[in-house]
C-alpha cells in the first residue's frame, strides 16, 4: 500500500483542512500511532491512526460558523467594485434576536470568516460563513454531496419535456450536470434541489429551456433551513446542528 501525505489524509478524513493540517504539524499538534509529527510533507499509510493534540481540538472548538440571510446586492465572496461583501453584515447589531446559541459575539469571530459556497449578487437567502475548515470542506469540497434547495421565480412557459431536462440532461461549460430535483412550487415558482454549484447555475439552466429568472432564494443547505431568519440578519450554527 502506498504512503500518502499526512496533511492530505487529515483533510480526507475530515479532521481539518490541508492548510490547517500543515499548521498543526508545524506546531507539533499531530500524532500518528502515538508519535508526534512535526515535519511538513511527512507521508504515512492510510491505515495508521491520526490523533490531534488537545490544543488543536480546543482551537477547532472555538471556531464559529455563521448563517446569514444574504440580501440582494451583496457579493458572497471577494468584493466587486461598488459592492460590499456579505461578511460586512456580520456585527452585534445585525444578529437575529431569536438566535438560540449561547455564543457571545466577538470581533475575533470575523477573523478568517469565509463563505462556504457562493450566492450570486442578485440572489438572496442562506449563506454559510465559517472559520472551520472541516465545515468548508463538507460544503464545498470536490466530493461534497450536500443538497442545496432554492425557490426560483420565473417568467415563461415550460413543457414537461423541458422540466425533465432541468432534472437531468443539461450541460454547462462542456460538462453534463448532475441529477437535480426540479418541480413546480406554485404557478410561477420552481423548487430546485442541487448537489453542485456551478457559477450562476440555476439562471443558466433556466435560460437553456427558455425561462427568465426574476427571483432566487436559497432556503436550505443540507439539514439547515433558512427558517424565520430575516433578510440581513444572522445567527450562529449551534453545537447540536449539522449539515
Amino acid at each position: 500500500m502506498e504512503k500518502i501525505r499526512l496533511s492530505k489524509l487529515m483533510s480526507a478524513q475530515g479532521l481539518c483542512s490541508r492548510r490547517e493540517a500543515d499548521s498543526y504539524i508545524e506546531r507539533g499538534w499531530v500524532f500518528v500511532d502515538g508519535e508526534r509529527i512535526t515535519e511538513l510533507g511527512t507521508k504515512i499509510y492510510p491505515a495508521q491512526k491520526i490523533k490531534l493534540d488537545k490544543a488543536a481540538q480546543a482551537q477547532q472548538h472555538g471556531r464559529v460558523t455563521i448563517l446569514l440571510n444574504k440580501p440582494i446586492g451583496y457579493v458572497s465572496g471577494q468584493p466587486e467594485p461598488g459592492y460590499q461583501p456579505a461578511v460586512t453584515l456580520i456585527n452585534e447589531e445585525s444578529r437575529f434576536h431569536g438566535d438560540q446559541s449561547p455564543q457571545r459575539f466577538s470581533p475575533m469571530h470575523l477573523k478568517g470568516l469565509a463563505p462556504a459556497g457562493r450566492l450570486d449578487i442578485d440572489s438572496q437567502g442562506l449563506l454559510v460563513l465559517t472559520q472551520d475548515g472541516r465545515i468548508a470542506k463538507q460544503l464545498i469540497g470536490a466530493d461534497s454531496a450536500i443538497e442545496k434547495e432554492y425557490l426560483v421565480r420565473v417568467q415563461g412557459t415550460l413543457s414537461k419535456q423541458q422540466l425533465d431536462l432541468l432534472n437531468h440532461g443539461l450541460s454547462l461549460d462542456g460538462a453534463a450536470l448532475k441529477h437535480a430535483q426540479v418541480s413546480w412550487q406554485n404557478q410561477d415558482q420552481l423548487r430546485f434541489i442541487l448537489r453542485e454549484g456551478k457559477k450562476r447555475q440555476i439562471r443558466r439552466m433556466c435560460e437553456l429551456v427558455g425561462l427568465k429568472v426574476t427571483g432566487l432564494k436559497r432556503v436550505r443547505i443540507g439539514r439547515i433551513k433558512l427558517g424565520d431568519l430575516p433578510v440581513g440578519k444572522w445567527r450562529y450554527l449551534r453545537d447540536n446542528e449539522e449539515f
